[in-house]
């Protein structure tokens, strides 16, 4: 088992690595910051003075250098625009996040347990085939559109809930409501999947003949043995969650860590990029360690493969 954590840890710290090369490249391809932030009449001197101030004026592997020492300090710079540290401004938005995606993963994934054991315990193939069709159906309709929809009937017409905004706990239904329901159709295929397997098992099967309860036999034997490869695609789904808010933030104008990232791209704040592509992969990686361990720790051939 330590040799299959450290394994883990290594990848961990290899991957945060490369993000963290990969956010200083990519953010620096968005363009230069010192024409956004001087006027249009701004004089050559002027803007050499700006970029002396800002340190873009030295070579490209000396800020990467200078760059990777503070990363590894816990410092990714400071806002360009606000003049305050990129790090304490994606934390603060942090939360607003991780709120949403993690409320919106349990509820999809509660969701799509029950609906798979409900239709696991029917043992009819037509009720699994129409609630996955429903899951499907509603999977088609991208979430950007279907979070519009919502505002529209749910805002607009009925005057039920909070359009946009992290004001009160009526704000975070539609936002979730709009993520978990797009989510419940991934899990259920998966599950529906390994119940259709498990019921050709030896054990399933005797544990029928021995005169235990469907409901017993699903639960007890089937559920856990499904539960199995749900973890990691849940985990791995976590994660892209945490990263992929930005379209569904930028609809219900919800204060979050995407928005920010989108309007340092628009402003071209490098450090607030570089340091919301890191958090969001620090957080990725994290999840996923924290899934490797759980899986290991569910099943031993994991980590007596490795």
């Amino acid at each position: 088992m330590t040799r299959f954590i450290t394994s883990r840890v290594v990848r961990t710290a290899l991957t945060v690595f490369v993000v963290l090369s990969l956010a200083f490249v990519l953010a620096r391809l968005t363009g230069d910051p010192v024409r956004l932030m001087l006027p249009q009449e701004a004089t050559q001197a002027d803007v050499d003075a700006m970029r002396a101030t800002l340190g873009l004026d030295r070579p490209l592997w000396e800020q990467y250098v200078s760059f990777l020492v503070a990363a590894a300090q816990g410092d990714l710079g400071d806002s360009i625009r606000q003049g305050v540290s990129a790090v304490g401004l994606v934390i603060e938005r942090l939360p607003a996040t991780l709120e949403l995606a993690l409320a919106s993963f349990a509820i999809g994934l509660l969701v799509a347990i029950i609906v798979a054991v409900l239709g696991e315990l029917s043992r009819s193939e037509r009720v699994r085939g129409t609630m996955l069709w429903i899951a499907t159906t509603r999977q088609a309709i991208p979430p950007y559109l279907f979070g519009i929809l919502m505002i529209l009937v749910f805002s607009v017409w009925l005057g039920a809930l909070p359009a946009m905004g992290r004001t009160s706990y009526a704000s975070y239904v539609l936002p979730i409501l709009t993520i978990a329901s797009f989510e419940v159709a991934l899990y259920l295929r998966l599950l529906n999947q390994s119940f259709a397997e498990s019921r050709q098992k030896d054990f399933v099967r005797t544990a029928l003949a021995k005169g235990a309860s469907r409901t017993r036999v699903v639960l007890r034997h089937q559920l856990p043995n499904a539960l199995l490869p749900l973890i990691t695609v849940a985990g791995i789904n976590l994660g892209v969650l945490v990263g992929g808010l930005v379209v569904i933030e930028t609809v219900f104008n919800w204060p979050g860590l995407g928005r920010l990232i989108v309007q340092g791209v628009e402003q071209r704040d490098y450090p607030i990029v570089q340091a919301g592509v890191v958090v969001i992969a620090i957080v990725f990686v994290l999840i996923n360690l924290i899934v490797d361990m759980l899986y290991a720790t569910l099943d031993p051939r994991v980590r007596l493969a490795r």
